[in-house]
């Protein structure tokens, strides 16, 4: 009969590494024993070159797997068909299923993350709504458990992942000591969204609309309603709001919102002015509705954003 392993991490070709060392290393020294396989029971390459030594092909495991924890893959990079076959075999018979950053495509890939909630990096969490709508996607947590099957965000969100996974292993105070160790929150404060705002800001791709936008990140300051901004591009508003949701997936207000905020993540981590001095220069008004509009959209205070984000080196 077949010994289970308690943590077996399936590998393919160009694997993040990053994404095996940093969970692998906590389950490490939470005492559990870690295997390596790939599809085929071949040695890998991780995406920097790093050679990755397997103890053998994931088939002659499957049945005796505790935990299978799938790392991911650079997003662009096709997911082999074999790599999905096999997860999806051997993540029916696990006992629990865990993804690292990209990992959560092979598991959607695998249909092992039909119906249920489910996360990844917050650059990949629209290309996993959009591929697999059959999974519900929260863009914001750091990880997500829905039943037996766990999806965490990018690449050390793994770390967090496997703090939990050794906490409910082997109860908080292990999983507390181990964080210490690392130097990291047991439980990181804020979400995906501290990460992510700049970047979900679209691009208009027409001239008008480009022209709009051009004018509100102008002036932040200034009044930017719906009826401005549909004078200043002679359209009528609900011509406007039509293309601003075509083009980027917001309303008007939304994406006036998006831009201050973007602003003023980059003047909390890049200047020395005082939080109300950029809540006006953002176009907030007051440092009151920057710290609404922050808490609502980024997971976190303005003064806590610069705590963790601002350069230290001027």
């Amino acid at each position: 009969m077949k010994s289970r392993a308690d943590v077996v991490v399936v590998v393919s070709e160009g694997v993040i590494l990053l994404d095996v060392a940093g969970p692998v290393q906590v389950l490490h020294w939470a005492g559990h024993r870690v295997l390596f396989v790939s599809p085929d029971g071949t040695d890998v390459c991780t995406d920097v070159g790093v050679p990755l030594g397997v103890s053998g092909a994931v088939d002659d495991l499957t049945g005796s797997i505790d935990t299978l924890l799938v790392p991911g893959y650079p997003p662009e990079q096709r997911i082999p068909d074999d790599l999905v076959r096999s997860v999806r075999a051997a993540g029916a018979a696990a006992r629990r299923v865990a993804s690292v950053c990209t990992g959560a495509l092979v598991l959607a890939e695998a249909g092992l993350l039909d119906g249920r909630r489910a996360t990844t990096h917050w650059m990949v969490c629209d290309q996993l709504a959009r591929q697999f709508p059959q999974v519900r996607v929260d863009p914001d947590a750091i990880y997500v458990r829905d039943g037996s099957v766990l999806t965490s965000a990018g690449v050390t969100a793994g770390i967090d992942l496997a703090l939990a996974l050794v906490e409910e292993d082997h109860g908080v105070e292990l999983a507390r000591s181990l964080a210490k160790r690392l130097v990291v929150f047991l439980r990181r404060p804020g979400g995906q969204g501290q990460f992510s705002v700049r970047a979900d800001i679209g691009k208009p791709r027409s001239d008008g609309l480009r022209k709009v936008v051009a004018a509100v990140a102008a002036d932040l300051s200034a009044e930017h309603s719906l009826a401005t901004m549909a004078s200043r591009a002679a359209l009528s508003e609900r011509h406007l709001s039509r293309l601003f949701r075509q083009e980027t997936g917001m309303t008007p207000a939304q994406y006036v919102k998006q831009l201050r905020v973007a602003a003023a993540q980059d003047l909390l981590e890049t200047s020395d002015e005082l939080v109300t001095a950029i809540a006006r220069q953002s176009g907030f008004g007051s440092e009151e509705t920057m710290r609404r509009t922050f808490v609502e959209m980024v997971g976190t205070t303005p003064s806590d954003y610069r705590g963790r984000f601002r350069t230290s080196a001027r």
